[in-house]
């Protein structure tokens, strides 16, 4: 059964940080800094801040040691996400966010939510304004 999760009004933005469009390959598609662990809190308000030319997110894959425990699929914006856990400490901080609308997959970087600003913020910035630097795995 999904867990059908809707953040409350007073909720704050997602700490997102995407560089310009571009039709060059990027090896990272964004660098996306959570306030905490739980994906059922988090998850909503990060795709709420998606662009919409990404189209509707369907899965996310995430590393089983940066989150919480959470349920296989849950509701958000009135549709199903699934959840695709994995382990081992490839990929430890990437997010795999992947669209059912033939768009792909994109790949965010994860702040760890504890890292202060003076060391967060630098690096979100770095991220979005990396040039493309090689080409991204096949998709």
């Amino acid at each position: 059964m999904a867990t059908a999760v809707q953040p409350p009004p007073s909720q704050p933005l997602a700490r997102l940080s995407l560089p310009p469009h571009s039709t060059m390959p990027r090896r990272v598609d964004g660098a996306w800094w959570p306030r905490s662990r739980d994906l059922l809190v988090e998850l909503p308000l990060l795709i709420g801040e998606l662009p919409r030319e990404w189209g509707q997110i369907t899965g996310v894959s995430v590393n089983s040691e940066m989150w919480h425990a959470s349920p296989g699929r849950m509701l958000v914006a009135n549709h199903v996400v699934r959840l695709h856990r994995t382990s081992g400490p490839h990929g430890r901080h990437v997010l795999r966010l992947l669209s059912g609308q033939s768009r792909g997959r994109r790949d965010l970087l994860v702040v760890p939510p504890e890292l202060v600003a003076a060391d967060a913020e630098p690096l979100m910035a770095a991220v979005a304004a990396a040039e493309a630097g090689g080409a991204r795995s096949p998709r």
